[in-house]
């Protein structure tokens, strides 16, 4: 279905930072697209860490650690080095967040078979034991679901908070720009928090029927029920989610729609 030069020089939004966008571009790069970067998240550790340093001194009293993202990952590890306490086990939630664990030589002990949290919960709850302690490190918008599910069946969660996320000033006005001047075709959204803030910056310049013109993708059902509360058209939402298949889901459309209408 996707061959080299689907995509047919349209522009596309790639959402991500410096740090995760170049397998993206390449991706489109490599189906004939012109990838736009422009980060619409970025991510900074907190500054007050003290409840993390609490945790991570009692860290063999856990049975588990819960990754939810590589930024999760890469933000609790940036904290772990100062300590010598062993891990416990590690579940995650995401191939990529498997990757990233693999790379500093770390191999989780569960992987859910869908990259949503719902699947995780479901099938994660028989590995755990009445009264299991488990580390949840997360960002300040992650969603409470799996915490609220696991303690729900028994476990004593402690949620962390140890990076926040936010909305680079030079995105904001970069995609202000390329919006007003319908020069981005296809915007991609890769989570709720991406969503979010091109909101921000479509209504501060009043950007909506711009935003019309577009072909929207995503990935996962969360991010597609946040462009849904916006009033959004969701042209691509793939099965598997992951950029790859979100991607060959938008050409699909598009192949099936007979291109952009871009009157």
């Amino acid at each position: 279905m996707s061959k080299t030069g689907a995509l047919l020089d349209k522009k596309v939004l790639v959402p991500r930072g410096r740090g995760q966008a170049k397998s993206f571009s390449k991706l489109v790069e490599r189906y004939g697209g012109i990838p736009v970067e422009i980060p619409l998240i970025a991510f900074r550790p907190i500054e007050k860490i003290q409840r993390l340093q609490v945790c991570l001194e009692a860290l063999d009293t856990y049975d588990w650690i819960i990754f939810t993202s590589n930024v999760t990952v890469d933000t609790f590890f940036s904290f772990y080095d100062r300590y010598a306490t062993a891990l416990p086990k590690i579940a995650v939630i995401g191939k990529r967040t498997a990757e990233v664990l693999q790379q500093k030589g770390i191999h989780p002990a569960f992987v859910p078979s869908a990259y949503v949290a719902e699947v995780f919960v479901e099938e994660f709850l028989p590995l755990v034991d009445d009264h299991a302690k488990i580390l949840l490190p997360k960002g300040n918008l992650a969603r409470e679901y799996i915490a609220a599910s696991l303690t729900a069946a028994g476990a004593q969660v402690d949620e962390v908070v140890i990076y926040e996320t936010y909305l680079p000033e030079e995105s904001r006005l970069k995609l202000a720009q390329m919006l007003s001047e319908n020069e981005l075709d296809i915007l991609t959204f890769t989570s709720p928090s991406t969503v979010d803030h091109l909101m921000v910056v479509v209504k501060e310049y009043g950007l909506e029927e711009q935003l019309k013109k577009c072909i929207i993708g995503c990935i996962g059902p969360v991010t597609e029920k946040k462009l849904l509360e916006y009033g959004l058209t969701v042209h691509a939402s793939p099965e598997q989610y992951t950029v790859k298949d979100m991607m060959e889901s938008t050409i699909a459309y598009l192949e099936n729609e007979g291109g952009l209408n871009t009157s």
